[in-house]
């Protein structure tokens, strides 16, 4: 008999329309704001960086789609450098270590799976403070 848990999952979960017009904004930092929506899989994140700023180096559990809507991001992994500009794509596997620089003024679209969850608890200090001390989860 085939394994229906995915099946009942998907039954499970009932459809919702979002708007990011609705989606509270976090001001992480003066250059940076993001929206999240969370579900049980998935966060998805519109995040809007200012010309300059800097998410400084950090890793997570999940892993990252960064998809470009507008503007110039610079993601930095050790040595190796992507510049990602409107309908880019970046896909960045778990626990890999990772810095972005806005070249200009960006809008992001980021998709973590599994949620982010310390964006949930709100324990992202090297977000809101600009300057990282721990890694997050």
């Amino acid at each position: 008999m085939p394994d229906r848990g995915f099946c009942c999952t998907l039954l499970r979960m009932k459809p919702e329309q979002h708007s990011w017009d609705s989606v509270e904004v976090e001001r992480m930092n003066p250059l940076l704001t993001r929206q999240c929506i969370h579900t049980e899989n998935v966060t998805l994140a519109r995040i809007v960086l200012k010309k300059g700023c800097i998410v400084p180096e950090h890793h997570h559990v999940s892993e990252q789609f960064s998809h470009i809507l507008e503007g110039e991001l610079k993601f930095y992994f050790g040595d190796k450098e992507f510049t990602l500009r409107p309908g880019d794509v970046l896909t960045i596997p778990s626990n890999v270590p990772h810095k972005a620089v806005a070249v200009v003024d960006t809008v992001a679209i980021d998709a973590f799976s599994p949620p982010r969850q310390d964006w949930i608890d709100k324990d992202d200090a090297y977000l809101r403070t600009g300057s990282s001390t721990a890694a997050p989860r």
